[in-house]
């Protein structure tokens, strides 16, 4: 079993940064990747980043590419999702998952991740 828990979101102005951070508890092997997803209102739950237990390997979506960064602290159980250069689309709740190795083509799916935190909403004001 894992439970992931989100925090650091928050309103800010388009333009500003936040800095996500996911903490984790349980196996790791259900926590060898890590994964970003976000729901705007009204729409479906859309992927952001992912990488693997080492952080050797990145996956972003195109249209965060250049301004999200995606890491971890394995020390710490801790993935985080630093986000600069906020727009007022990147407006949505931001959901942590987890699964274990394998499948990187699985990772941009919600149906390829076994364990989901709640949320933490981010708010970008133009």
């Amino acid at each position: 079993q894992v439970q992931l828990v989100e925090s650091g979101g928050g309103l800010v102005q388009a333009g500003g940064s936040l800095r996500l951070s996911c903490a984790a508890s349980g196996r790791t092997f259900n926590t060898y990747v890590m994964g970003w997803f976000r729901q705007a209102p009204g729409k479906e739950r859309k992927f952001v980043a992912a990488l693997n237990l080492s952080g050797s390997t990145t996956y972003y979506t195109d249209s965060v590419k250049g301004r999200f960064t995606i890491s971890r602290d394995n020390a710490e159980n801790t993935v985080y999702l630093q986000m600069n250069s906020l727009k007022p689309e990147d407006t949505a709740v931001y959901y942590c998952a987890s699964r274990g190795p394998g499948g990187i083509y699985m990772w941009p799916r919600e149906e390829g991740y076994e364990y989901w935190g709640q949320g933490t909403q981010v708010t970008v004001s133009s």
